[in-house]
């Protein structure tokens, strides 16, 4: 535990530009006053939850390794980090959402939380479905970019494109890949919603092991 909680620590303080930038951004956007719809600067906070694995794969992983660190140390270190990350994000999305959003009094705020059907919830059930989003968001970008210097890395790039290009101009198609957006995240059915991101965050999680296994430095 010990050696966990120094890999969490050394992934927060390499992460600092992540915050900062995220900081900047939420404090700075702003939405035209003639505009009918504002966009809640709580929106901008899934910005540090994009960047973060960008900083735990490429920065922190060849530092670590350097240091000492056992593959698996690292491994389990991002994935508590993944994990305060997305309650941190969440939280002050949620508190923005709650406390500064219902001060605009002359635009209709749109917050991702709503758009998402979450807020058809509770608040604290709305913070939890974000939080398990953004997790699986997280560990999904970390083991897609754990990947890039392989062979199966280029394929799952390729898979991807493939998706874009393909699903979304044919029909059918477009269906099964909204389906499964619907599934994890436009989903106000907070038991499945929460229950699929986990399962997926799972399976995500024993495929970025074994990648990491394969990885040298």
């Amino acid at each position: 535990m010990t050696a966990i909680f120094a890999v969490i620590k050394r992934l927060f303080a390499s992460n600092k530009i992540s915050f900062i930038l995220t900081t900047v951004v939420v404090l700075c956007a702003t939405t035209a006053g003639d505009s009918q719809i504002a966009l809640s600067n709580g929106n901008y906070t899934w910005l540090l939850a994009i960047l973060t694995p960008f900083f735990f794969v490429f920065y922190d992983y060849i530092k670590l390794i350097h240091l000492g660190t056992s593959k698996k140390d690292y491994f389990l270190g991002s994935l508590v980090g993944y994990g305060l990350t997305a309650l941190i994000v969440s939280l002050v999305n949620t508190c923005i959402l709650v406390l500064i959003d219902p001060l605009n009094q002359t635009q209709t705020v749109l917050n991702l939380m709503d758009l998402c059907g979450w807020t058809d919830n509770s608040m604290f059930t709305a913070f939890l479905q974000q939080t398990v989003f953004l997790l699986l968001t997280m560990i999904f970008l970390h083991v897609l970019l754990s990947m890039q210097p392989y062979w199966y890395g280029w394929l799952s790039d390729g898979v991807l494109a493939a998706i874009i290009c393909i699903f979304i101009p044919v029909a059918p198609l477009r269906h099964i890949l909204a389906g499964f957006f619907k599934l994890i995240m436009f989903n106000s059915t907070a038991q499945l919603q929460i229950a699929v991101c986990l399962s997926l965050c799972a399976l995500l999680s024993l495929a970025g092991l074994a990648v990491l296994k394969k990885k040298s430095l």
